[in-house]
């Protein structure tokens, strides 16, 4: 199973980072080892004193696919939930002042929440849905993948032309504005529409 990250696809997001608009989307990977399921709680980590939240839409793929035809996307998932790429910016602010790949930042153990996934006919259009992020009882997080740059199926297109997707992979679509730093005892809850996906706290 992979996991497959989609970076700076809300402009945004972008913007808020101070990073450039991309021309083609923009996509890293997560190991399994980075998953967080079951609403288990997240641990801060030691190296890092800046860990931030960013939520997400996730795909999970269906079925075995390679050089998809964006027509066709559509056919390779139907289950969608919320979760959470954590993220050491301090690190990874680091890494890209020193021109260095920041997976450090961004793969490390339990760095990938996964919520609760559900059939994508309970939700209806891919391309309206929204999403958000509570923490403490505070929405600090909110978006609608139509804001995407790039939308799911663009994105599964793309990314079958350079790595095979199969049965049970996951792609995190991206995160829009309203990033922040996660604190000891946070209580953070995701939800999709009305829908809760995950609910869990900080250690």
């Amino acid at each position: 199973m992979k996991i497959i990250c989609i970076g700076r696809n809300y402009s945004e997001h972008a913007r808020e980072l101070n990073n450039p608009i991309p021309a083609k989307p923009i996509f890293f990977m997560k190991p399994d080892s980075s998953l967080l399921l079951g609403n288990k709680p997240f641990f801060l980590p030691e190296f890092s004193s800046e860990i931030h939240h960013e939520l997400e839409i996730v795909i999970k793929i269906c079925r075995l696919g390679k050089h998809i035809d964006e027509k066709f996307a559509y056919r390779y998932y139907n289950e969608i939930t919320a979760g959470i790429d954590f993220t050491a910016r301090d690190l990874q602010n680091k890494c890209k002042k020193e021109g260095h790949p920041w997976e450090i930042a961004k793969a490390f153990d339990a760095s990938a929440v996964l919520g609760k996934f559900l059939n994508l006919s309970l939700i209806g259009n891919i391309n309206k849905i929204s999403f958000s992020l509570k923490v403490n009882d505070k929405i600090v997080q909110q978006g609608n993948t139509a804001d995407m740059l790039y939308d799911v199926d663009t994105i599964i297109s793309y990314i079958s032309k350079f790595v095979t997707l199969k049965i049970g992979d996951i792609i995190f679509t991206g995160t829009p504005a309203g990033v922040g730093q996660v604190s000891l005892n946070d209580h953070l809850e995701g939800f999709i529409e009305e829908k809760k996906v995950f609910d869990f706290k900080i250690k």
